[in-house]
């Protein structure tokens, strides 16, 4: 193709379905922000671990109060849903996804926020049509086959220790 930057006009105005394909490529591929991988996997790196340093803090913090190591983390695990639905309502989680990439994904905070965030956005339509509707979007299928898979590796458990396979 040319050395001139590609323009969507002339990739909507070419007839040949080819030529308008490789224009649209070659057009994306002049578009599209160049990223390092390693500075990515670095960004990720460093904010999922201070976001698990943060659940670590806040157990530490919690026994320090006198709790057991169980309830700690149960505090904890409440502790850090809680904030990732404040950062979801407030637009910050989104902005820490947008830089950390899968670093913001961790467990629990990535969860809540897939939960809250269809929610949010959604809030306009009601309570029953917008939010009850749309909150478990993205969350919904992994929570269904979360427990669909749990069930049928329980019933290959059970089977298997009917059958004298499992010990």
């Amino acid at each position: 193709m040319s050395s001139q930057k590609t323009n969507i006009k002339e990739v909507i105005r070419e007839r040949s379905p080819e030529k308008r394909e490789e224009k649209y490529n070659e057009y994306v591929k002049e578009n599209t922000p160049k990223k390092s991988w390693l500075f990515n996997l670095c960004k990720a790196f460093v904010i999922g671990g201070a976001i698990c340093t943060l659940g670590q803090l806040l157990i530490n913090l919690y026994m320090m109060t006198g709790m057991d190591k169980e309830t700690a983390s149960l505090y904890n695990t409440v502790s850090l849903v809680f904030l990732s639905i404040l950062f979801t309502g407030l637009n910050l989680y989104q902005k820490l996804g947008n830089f950390a990439g899968a670093g913001s994904l961790v467990p629990i905070t990535g969860f809540a926020n897939s939960v809250a965030a269809p929610a949010i956005e959604f809030k306009e339509e009601g309570q029953v049509f917008g939010i009850g509707s749309k909150i478990f979007t993205i969350a919904g299928p992994v929570i269904l086959y979360g427990v669909f898979c749990s069930w049928v590796l329980g019933m290959l458990y059970w089977i298997g220790k009917l059958m004298g396979i499992v010990g």
